[in-house]
């Protein structure tokens, strides 16, 4: 192992773009498949991976709702959220706000109740196991109508207390932002966070939709804004952290290799960029693949790393005493490993 590499499996950091469901690996979707005695389309795990050459985000969506067809109860979403808690813990993730599905679920007879009560059993045994604190989103799927998203958003009440915001995910051409402009109102209303995907396949205008329509508290993938200077400018003056997954950037060819990431000029810029890992079980990396990748493709130091890792702390939900505990932790790190001028948020060391 590297110094670098070492430095960054050791480096304290949050992931904040994850999807649970994204999360499934083929030998755990093969194990669901039998204990809950669902066919499934593949006859061995390499199949699955094979299966996993996708070449854009709606090849990628097909496979990835086929693969959720295993989840039935309880346990199993148990067992999915522990299955990522404990890859994210040996990557020194120690908090995570985790996306998830319920229409993904509740559209094939799943009751919300399943879902939500086995990811946060999950999430509750992750943090007695590893100390690793987190957060639950829901995302409404933006391929379907508003009055569907309204629907979700009523069966979560009685789970409200334990959910922290409301997310859009699924396929982003042709479902703009403002689709969903009276659902996350009143889920502003209900007094959760909100943010969206935008800016990974949409052009900037979805940015501009997703912070002045759905009034975000943070922008999901966001890298098109940098195509439009003053938008880039908009973000960096207001703080907005991005929430960007390299290798997920590259698999869906929406980068065209991870040489070409972006990832440092966002830094150079002064935008409030952080590392993610999307969902590692089908884009070939967890959050610390990411670091990796984006440090050996675009030489990040241990400074930049640093800021990516502070922005992931300043950029969650957590309360400012906890977030301030976490950057301390990260800048104690930082200066033991000889990089002791913390960055201010946002920003690369030249």
């Amino acid at each position: 192992m590297s110094d670098l590499d070492a430095f960054i499996a050791g480096l304290p950091k949050a992931e904040l773009h994850l999807h649970i469901e994204g999360s499934l690996e083929p030998e755990l979707m093969f194990a669901l498949a039998a204990r809950n005695k669902v066919a499934i389309p593949f006859a061995s795990v390499a199949d699955v991976r094979a299966a996993y050459e996708f070449s854009n985000l709606q090849d990628f969506l097909d496979i990835y709702y086929a693969g959720a067809n295993v989840l039935r109860t309880e346990e199993d979403f148990r067992d999915l959220a522990l299955a990522y808690f404990d890859r994210s813990a040996a990557d020194g993730v120690v908090h995570a706000e985790i996306f998830f599905d319920p229409q993904t679920h509740t559209d094939r007879s799943i009751p919300f109740a399943v879902v939500a009560d086995g990811l946060l059993a999950g999430m509750a045994e992750a943090e007695a196991k590893h100390g690793l604190t987190s957060k639950l989103i829901l995302c409404f799927l933006r391929h379907l109508d508003e009055d569907a998203a309204f629907a979700t958003l009523d069966m979560a009440e009685p789970w409200l207390d334990r959910i922290e915001g409301v997310g859009l995910d699924s396929s982003e051409l042709g479902h703009p932002p403002e689709k969903f402009a009276r659902v996350f109102a009143a889920a502003g209303s209900l007094g959760l966070k909100r943010v969206t995907h935008a800016g990974e396949e949409g052009p900037p205008d979805y940015v501009r939709q997703a912070l002045d329509v759905l009034k975000i508290d943070r922008l999901d993938h966001g890298n098109r804004s940098l195509e439009d200077p003053e938008l880039t400018r908009r973000l960096v003056a207001e703080g907005m952290t991005l929430t960007v997954c390299p290798l997920s950037n590259v698999k869906l060819r929406n980068v065209a290799s991870i040489d070409a990431h972006p990832i440092d000029r966002m830094l150079d810029l002064g935008m409030k960029a952080t590392v993610n890992s999307d969902d590692p079980a089908y884009f070939g990396g967890y959050v610390g693949d990411n670091y990796r990748a984006v440090a050996d493709a675009r030489g990040l130091d241990k400074a930049a790393l640093a800021a990516l890792a502070r922005n992931s702390f300043t950029g969650s939900f957590l309360p400012e005493a906890d977030i301030a505990r976490h950057v301390a932790a990260v800048d104690a790190y930082a200066a033991a490993h000889h990089f002791t001028s913390p960055l201010p948020l946002g920003e690369r060391a030249g």
